[in-house]
């Protein structure tokens, strides 16, 4: 029988190298070319190892559905060890993966998720209180402090501040440099050794929260009580450990990718004024000045559903998705070896013409009832699938809405950079700083909002008319 060959490669390797400068330079641009001259299987080539790329449904099918079997997720993501630990998570056995899993997934379903909600309405509040009535800001550097304190609320409590310190989000930026998904981590690289520097510091602090949740319970119990009480279906206590890093994990995926997606949702919806209009119109229909968001406000607001997964589609923060392949394979008649590197690739699917008509245009309604043109449940990738589909999609989509919602009806907004790029190098596609947007506060919408903690003036991301003080910074207070 003749032997089958390896998935056509992507032109333009170079020797010794292959794709390597190319992927960490710029990757999508070479994974389109791989789509645009091989179609939905090919390989690129990272220094002497090839890749595979699979794109479009099926193969999103294939890829979600045999992980755990013919593909390694713990081989895929090897800095995931370095960042967290060996047997965590997807990196432990599968039984344990699922014991691990079935404590978090609890938090995110029901009567939980409606209990985050006044969390994610008091955070972006608080925010929207120290902009004050206009101004500028930078997307990320104000949207990702605000992702993260509404995650260390959510998760951590509401005396997060005062216990962790203001240096928390910078401590956590830290720590997510460790991830390094194409350089040898052993590489002496200063932002791997800032990352184990800051897992050190997170560790010690989250330690001794931990050790005061145990010793002096809250009631009644929020997400960390119940989380730091959990056990194990043989009645095993979830150790120290373990419990540090399951909070890492979520406060580091949901950061990472959450975001980004806020803030490209802001900017598709600023550069589309027409459908921005259909959800100003709508939401001021159904909840009009109410800042009180419930759940059930939540769910009316359709048109900021279907927006919030367009720029899913158009802009997925994790471009690809890593696994290894367990054993030799079979794809699409190909050859791929076992300790082949397979990846999925959202920035590339997502943009299928023949997935998503007219793929490079913004239309939110194709994901309206009448069009739905994710109904295929592997077309819309953007925070995995599968068994290991993240935990916290749910609470992604929830936090996003809410903090949309609460910033259009309160300002009126426009792009100052109006043809933002995303971030260059095999990073998590955030927008590239700057991305500045210039804000005014909508006639006849309430002021005196209600603030929270005093945060450090430093770390003031708001670009103001007059220069930032005390009563300006949206995160000092």
């Amino acid at each position: 029988m003749e032997a089958l060959a390896l998935p056509p490669t992507v032109s333009g390797s170079a020797p010794v190298v292959g794709h390597a400068l190319q992927f960490l330079r710029d990757p999508i641009p070479l994974l389109e070319r791989g789509y645009q001259e091989h179609g939905v299987v090919f390989s690129v080539r990272l220094g002497n190892k090839p890749a595979v790329i699979l794109l479009g449904p099926e193969n999103n099918r294939f890829f979600f559905a045999e992980t755990d079997k013919l593909l390694s997720i713990r081989e895929g993501y090897p800095f995931f060890i370095k960042m967290f630990h060996e047997r965590f998570y997807f990196f432990a056995e599968f039984e344990e993966y699922l014991e691990q899993r079935s404590i978090l997934m609890p938090r995110f379903q029901g009567q939980q998720m409606t209990q985050y909600v006044s969390t994610m309405v008091r955070e972006t509040v608080d925010l929207m209180d120290q902009l004050g009535d206009s101004g500028s800001f930078d997307l990320i550097p104000t949207l990702g402090p605000l992702v993260m304190n509404i995650a260390a609320h959510s998760f951590l409590g509401s005396d997060f501040r005062s216990r962790l310190g203001w240096e928390f989000f910078t401590d956590f930026r830290h720590f997510s440099a460790g991830m390094e998904p194409v350089l040898p981590l052993w590489l002496p690289l200063p932002k791997l050794l800032r990352s184990q520097k800051a897992k050190k510091k997170l560790h010690r602090v989250l330690g001794e929260l931990i050790r005061s949740r145990r010793q002096q319970p809250v009631d009644p119990p929020d997400f960390l009580q119940t989380l730091v009480e959990s056990r194990f279906s043989d009645g095993r206590l979830l150790d120290e450990e373990m419990t540090i890093n399951l909070i890492l994990l979520l406060v580091w995926a949901g950061h990472e990718t959450t975001a980004g997606h806020i803030s490209w949702a802001l900017i598709d919806l600023l550069q589309h004024p027409d459908y921005l209009h259909t959800v100003i119109d709508d939401q001021d229909a159904k909840i009009g000045d109410r800042q009180d968001l419930a759940m059930a406000d939540v769910r009316q607001l359709v048109r900021m559903d279907w927006a919030v997964k367009e720029t899913e589609r158009l802009h997925p923060v994790a471009y690809i998705l890593m696994r290894t392949a367990a054993e030799d394979l079979e794809i699409d008649g190909f050859q791929v070896p076992q300790g082949t590197q397979v990846f999925a690739a959202p920035s590339v699917s997502h943009r299928m013409p023949d997935v998503f008509p007219d793929p490079d245009r913004y239309v939110p309604e194709r994901f309206s009832p009448e069009r739905d043109e994710s109904r295929n449940q592997h077309s819309l990738i953007g925070f995995g699938g599968g068994i290991h589909r993240c935990a916290g999609v749910n609470f992604a989509y929830l936090e996003m809405k809410v903090v949309l919602t609460l910033l259009l009806q309160h300002y009126e907004f426009s792009l100052l950079d109006p043809a933002p790029k995303a971030v260059s190098g095999a990073k998590t596609k955030w927008p590239a700083s700057p991305c500045r947007v210039r804000y005014q506060r909508r006639h006849g919408v309430p002021k005196g909002l209600p603030r929270a903690e005093r945060h450090d003036t430093g770390q003031c991301p708001v670009e103001h008319d007059t220069p930032a003080g005390a009563g300006q910074c949206p995160v000092h207070h």
